[in-house]
């Protein structure tokens, strides 16, 4: 259980950074995915109003991470910032960027991994990997394991637990476990134990090559989740803890390759659409809470501790994910110390 029950769906992130600020002052947090129609832009002006020691932002566009930065120095002048530029779609430039995250600090307390895209249409990545999979997995899986040394550092002078791993996934995960026969989705057929659920309306439809955006986004996402898995299994023994969450869902500009009809489908299943405070408030209480310093439970949804999909959650599946995206990446990382 997390220490404040009375934080919910509708809990702004500004109320958990103020109620967590001792967590907060002079820690260096990373964070990805900062643009300014994001929650990442959100996470970080709640993370700089309570003096952190060092907030890292790391976006694929340097123009649109500097508004961000400007708004925030606004709000909170002396606040320490410093911008990575980072495609997590490319290996080549996550490589770059944990290389110059390590320029600038030697620990990292925080690292969360915000970003993500969505896309409608086949597209792949540098590597040949299908898009998002390669960005919001592949790509999340490569930097965190280059930053794991900073990670160690600030774990070694830390209480344990403190250092932190977030990362964001989605409720969308339910609708489809790793397709292992097929994770570039090309489609072909696929063992029933790998295929997704039935997806009525838009979003079962595919495009005329047979790519089915709302598939392949769920893989990833459940892809976050069998990666914090792992990583909770290793590393909480050397004091630094993983979470992955569902942040809600919230108007932002990740949709913006939809079409109208499956945006209309989305308003019509989802209750209720968070605004960006809101939404960034699950990723803090995961980032912060002194409660989850021994790790209780893996996947929070609306501040508190949930139960994720079991296609989600299998041990087995969490370490063949891992060698996987060890042999997508074209290294193999240790989780011992």
């Amino acid at each position: 259980m997390t220490s404040h029950a009375d934080f919910g769906e509708k809990t702004p992130g500004s109320q958990v950074a103020q109620v967590f600020a001792d967590q907060i002052r002079g820690k260096t947090i990373l964070i990805t995915g900062v643009s300014p129609k994001g929650i990442g832009a959100t996470t970080a002006l709640n993370f700089a109003s309570q003096s952190p020691g060092l907030l890292i932002l790391a976006s694929r566009t340097k123009a649109r991470v500097e508004q961000v930065v400007s708004n925030i120095r606004n709000l909170h002048p002396s606040a320490k910032i410093e911008i990575v530029t980072l495609d997590l779609g490319s290996q080549e430039s996550v490589r770059k960027a944990a290389a110059d995250v390590a320029a600038i600090t030697d620990k990292l307390d925080i690292l969360v991994n915000n970003a993500g895209v969505t896309v409608t249409s086949r597209s792949a990545t540098p590597e040949g990997i299908e898009q998002q999979l390669g960005t919001n997995h592949i790509g999340p899986f490569l930097f965190t394991n280059l930053l794991l040394p900073l990670l160690r550092n600030a774990a070694k002078t830390n209480p344990p637990g403190t250092t932190r791993i977030v990362n964001l996934s989605s409720a969308g995960h339910r609708l489809s476990p790793i397709r292992w026969s097929d994770y570039n989705y090309e489609p072909r057929q696929v063992p029933p134990e790998e295929d997704h659920l039935p997806l009525m309306g838009a979003f079962g439809k595919s495009a005329p090559d047979g790519y089915n955006g709302i598939v392949t986004y769920a893989q990833s996402k459940t892809a976050n989740i069998l990666f914090t898995v792992e990583l909770q299994k290793h590393l909480s023994k050397q004091g630094i803890a993983a979470y992955v969450l569902h942040p809600g869902s919230i108007e932002t500009d990740l949709g913006r390759d939809q079409d109208d009809e499956l945006t209309q489908q989305f308003y019509s299943v989802i209750k209720y659409w968070k605004s960006a405070d809101e939404g960034s408030s699950t990723t803090l209480v995961a980032a912060l809470d002194p409660a989850l310093n021994d790790t209780k439970g893996l996947y929070l949804v609306d501040c508190q501790i949930a139960e994720a999909y079991h296609h989600a959650t299998d041990p087995d599946a969490a370490e063949k994910l891992w060698k996987l995206s060890e042999e997508l990446v074209g290294e193999k990382f240790s989780l011992e110390s």
